[in-house]
């Protein structure tokens, strides 16, 4: 199983994070958010927004395509790369991946639950 590390995010995940074992098949939205890491999702991981926009700085080539509907979404997102996923559509693969979240989103308004 695949170590997903999560670099250092000033709100979200401060000292950053390493996850050992990560499942593989599990989005990385679910997985950050099993493990305490509230990334905006403010569709409900329907895909259908580019708030849990994340960049993948290692292991991305072991990731599914981005579907259609993803790649036009990601063309709207904050600080858009080459590397961009949708966390809620990117699923982990058998590689390691280290998780870069960007420190804005388009939702700037963080609705707090």
């Amino acid at each position: 199983m695949p170590k997903v590390t999560i670099l250092p995010h000033t709100e979200l995940c401060p000292e950053g994070k390493v996850i050992e074992n990560a499942p593989e098949g599990q989005t990385i939205c679910d997985l950050l958010l099993d493990h305490d890491i509230e990334i905006d999702h403010a569709c409900e991981k329907s895909c259908a927004c580019t708030t849990c926009h994340v960049i993948v700085r290692q292991g991305f080539d072991s990731l599914e395509e981005p579907s259609e509907i993803e790649e036009d979404l990601l063309d709207q997102a904050w600080g858009l790369e080459a590397e961009s996923r949708l966390s809620c559509q990117a699923k982990v693969a058998d590689e390691d991946l280290v998780v870069e979240i960007p420190k804005y989103t388009i939702n700037h308004a963080r609705e707090h639950h």
